[in-house]
This record gives C-alpha cells, sequence and structure tokens, in this order.
C-alpha cells in the first residue's frame, strides 16, 4: 500500500543510503619538487650590491638617447627594456646597481625595474661566463637528440645546467624554445645560434671556445650556424621550394611618402 501511494521515495531511499555508505577518499599523487636555484629576489654578494657604482659609458649614452628618442617623453618608461640590456652588455650582467641607474634615468621606482628584470630571463641578474651556453631542450630539440648535447658539455666542462665554470669562460643554462626547431639540437652561445650539433660537434665546439678565450684571439671563435655542412636551414636534397624570383611587395601601398 506504502509503496502505491508513495513509490518515489522507496525508489530514492536505496539510493540515499548508498551515498552516505560510500566513502569519500581521494587519493593523492606525490612527485618530487624540482625547483630553480636562481632567486626571484636579490641578495647582496660582493660582486653584486648597490655599494658598486655603474654608470652609461660614452658609447652608450648616445645609444640611450637615441633609444629614448622613440618614445614620447611622457611614456620614456617603456624604454626599461632595451636599457636593461644595453647595461646588461656593459657590465657582463643586470645587476643591482644597473637597475637602480636605469630607474634613475627613466624616473621610475626601482621596483618597477627589479620585476621586469627578475621576469625575463634574458637578463642575468649574476654574473655569467665569457661564453654563455643555452642549450634548448623543448621537444623538436629533444627529438633530435639534445640530451647528447646536455652530456657533451657535463662531459667536458664538469658543470650543470645554472653552474659557471671555476675559471669562469663558462656558463651553463637549459632554456625553453629559442626559434630554431628546422635545425634542432641548437645552442645559443652569447648571440650567436650554434646548430644540428651532435655530442662530438659540441666537444670541438666547446675546446675551440676555450681556445678562443685562452689566447684571446676573436678569430679562433667558431663561425655560427649550422655545424652539419649546410648554409641555412634547407633540407638534406637542397632547395625545394621558393625557387622563382621574389614578388614586389612594394607594389600597392602608397606613394605618397606617408609610409617613408
Amino acid at each position: 500500500m506504502a509503496s502505491k501511494l508513495c513509490p518515489s521515495v522507496l525508489r530514492a531511499a536505496p539510493r540515499a543510503l548508498r551515498a552516505v555508505s560510500r566513502p569519500q577518499v581521494r587519493a593523492f599523487a606525490a612527485t618530487n619538487r624540482n625547483g630553480s636555484e636562481s632567486l626571484a629576489v636579490h641578495r647582496d654578494t660582493p660582486e653584486n650590491n648597490p655599494s658598486i657604482p655603474f654608470e652609461f659609458n660614452e658609447q652608450n649614452k648616445k645609444l640611450m638617447e637615441e633609444i629614448l628618442s622613440r618614445y614620447p617623453s611622457q611614456y620614456k618608461k617603456a624604454a626599461v627594456m632595451p636599457l636593461l640590456d644595453l647595461g646588461q652588455r656593459q657590465h657582463g650582467f643586470t645587476s643591482i646597481s644597473v637597475m637602480n641607474e636605469v630607474a634613475r634615468i627613466l624616473e621610475m621606482p626601482p621596483m618597477r625595474v627589479y620585476e621586469v628584470a627578475s621576469f625575463y630571463t634574458m637578463y642575468n641578474r649574476s654574473p655569467v661566463g665569457k661564453y654563455h651556453l643555452q642549450v634548448c631542450t623543448t621537444t623538436p630539440c629533444m627529438l633530435r637528440d639534445s640530451d647528447a648535447v646536455m652530456k657533451a658539455i657535463e662531459d667536458e666542462l664538469g658543470i650543470h645546467p645554472g653552474h659557471t665554470t671555476e675559471d669562469g669562460v663558462f656558463t651553463f643554462s637549459e632554456v625553453e624554445c629559442l626559434g630554431a626547431c628546422v635545425n634542432a639540437p641548437m645552442i645559443q652561445i652569447n648571440d650567436d645560434y650554434y646548430e644540428d650539433l651532435t655530442y662530438d660537434k659540441t666537444i670541438q665546439l666547446l675546446r675551440q671556445l676555450r681556445e678562443a678565450a685562452v689566447t684571446s684571439n676573436p678569430a679562433k671563435v667558431p663561425q655560427p650556424g649550422p655545424l652539419s655542412g649546410r648554409s641555412t636551414c634547407e633540407n638534406a636534397v637542397g632547395l625545394t621550394s621558393l625557387k622563382g624570383d621574389m614578388p614586389d611587395f612594394t607594389k600597392g601601398l602608397r606613394t605618397d611618402g606617408a609610409l617613408d
């Protein structure tokens, strides 16, 4: 009789009991924390502290004026990135003194400059070696055996990513994609790309760079680019596309000088 009067109540009762009796347990998986050795904050060291003076040299002051001329005076703070890069190239790394000088020139709070320098990885906030080895290990390079490049550096120099050799010649960094995927695996050394690397070619490259550093002879520095014999990034059978004459991209543009 009760089932005919309240059928929905009786059907819902077993479901409610099952929900109550079901154990509410969630499994957690833990992995080792792989943290970086670099700090997001500044710590004074003998080679990097505010008491070390920094001033742009005369050549860079002229470059700085040219850079600032690209921005309206009320927006000169937008020049913080190129000025930090200019300071790093002069000083060797983006020290706290470089940041403070950029903040003074651009009339911006030093903290705003610190935020930029600590966010972008191209700013080295600690001293680096004469040759900064930045090895790409993103997927295209990894598939072409960037592990062999990493191992070659560790075997030849005896250092791991994030470290500098005792003689100050090499600093070793592991980085993300550098945009030369077709010539993978590759290393960016200072401003130059060395591509199509293997274990043996990496060893040879490092020894040539060390010889250049010891002899102070820039001519000993290997020519950047692919080390496989190809001149650019064509495939093994040579150029297969873009063989015709390049089109004239100037057609259709305004000729009244407004785009000059």
